[in-house]
C-alpha cells in the first residue's frame, strides 16, 4: 500500500476558511473535522501494531478489560458497558477472540441467560506483548508529551460527560489544611 502524496496545505484549515467565507465562522466545524481525522490516523496506527497478533484495537481493548477484572472474566453486558459499545459489537468481538483462542465463554452462574467471557493464558500472553508494542509507539501519540496528552484528555472529558459516558463525581469536601480551619472531630 503506497502512502498518499502529502498536500502542501492543511485541508482542514482550508475548509475552515472556505466555510467561514460562505456561512460565517464556525470553529466547531474545524475542531470536529480535526478530531475525526485524528481518530482515523490513530486507529490506523494502533491497528497496524496489533494486527500481527490477530487483533484490532477494539479486540485489544476487550482483552485489556478482561485483564483488569479480578477474575479475568466479565459478562458480555459488563464488557459492553465498560467499553461503551453496542451489545452486537461485544458479541462479535468476543466471537473473534474466542475463535483465536484468546478468550473462552462459560455460562454466568449469577444470571441463567448470561455469558461470561474469560481471558485465556494465550490471551494474557498476547495482550502483554501487544501492550509492550503499543506503549513503545506511545499509542500513536508520539508527537505529544505527557502534559499535552493530559490536556487532550481534559479537553475531551466534558464532551464525554455531556454524552452520558459517566457522571461527574461530587466534589469532595476540602481538607482542613486547604480550608484554613481545623478538621472537625468525629464522634465526640
Amino acid at each position: 500500500m503506497s502512502k498518499p502524496l502529502s498536500l502542501t496545505f492543511d485541508p482542514i484549515a482550508r475548509a475552515d476558511d472556505l466555510w467561514a467565507r460562505r456561512w460565517g465562522a464556525v470553529p466547531s466545524m474545524a475542531a470536529i473535522t480535526s478530531i475525526m481525522r485524528a481518530q482515523q490516523i490513530l486507529l490506523g496506527r494502533v491497528d497496524a501494531v496489533v494486527k500481527p497478533y490477530g487483533l484490532t484495537f477494539a479486540r485489544y481493548e476487550a482483552l485489556v478489560l478482561l485483564t483488569f477484572s479480578r477474575t479475568g472474566e466479565l459478562s458480555l453486558s459488563k464488557i459492553g458497558e465498560r467499553l461503551m459499545v453496542h451489545p452486537t459489537s461485544v458479541t462479535n468481538t468476543v466471537d473473534r477472540l474466542e475463535r483465536a483462542g484468546l478468550v473462552s465463554r462459560r455460562p454466568n452462574p449469577l444470571d441463567g441467560r448470561g455469558v461470561l467471557a474469560a481471558i485465556t493464558d494465550r490471551g494474557r500472553r498476547v495482550v502483554e506483548s501487544a501492550t509492550r508494542d503499543l506503549v513503545a509507539m506511545e499509542f500513536g501519540l508520539e508527537a505529544y508529551d505527557a502534559e499535552q496528552c493530559q490536556e487532550v484528555f481534559e479537553l475531551l472529558r466534558p464532551l464525554r460527560i455531556a454524552a452520558g459516558d459517566f457522571t461527574e463525581p461530587e466534589p469532595e469536601q476540602q481538607p482542613a489544611a486547604e480550608s484554613g480551619g481545623r478538621p472537625e472531630r468525629v464522634g465526640g
